[in-house]
């Protein structure tokens, strides 16, 4: 595989551009207990190559297998509601 091989890919409303090696924050997946790998078929475009393949809408055959390496959780948010004079 060349090095410069590229595929843009498509997790729920989102499109991302993918090579090997690279380490990406999607959203949550429904994952069953013990599964560390990810399989993504919306492969909308393969591209790097000297003819690049578009899908219509996606790329047949074509998909993308990437590891699960952990679960990333943000800061807790804390929200205030102010209303005045309003007995809120």
């Amino acid at each position: 595989m060349e090095d410069n091989v590229y595929a843009i890919i498509e997790n729920g409303a989102h499109q991302y551009k993918v090579q090997e090696g690279d380490r990406l924050e999607i959203q949550l997946q429904e994952l069953d207990e013990g599964q560390t790998t990810v399989e993504f078929d919306r492969v909308l475009m393969v591209g790097g190559t000297d003819s690049p393949r578009v899908g219509r809408p996606t790329v047949a055959g074509a998909k993308v297998v990437a590891s699960v390496l952990g679960e990333i959780k943000g800061d807790k948010i804390t929200i205030i509601k102010f209303r005045r004079r309003k007995g809120y």
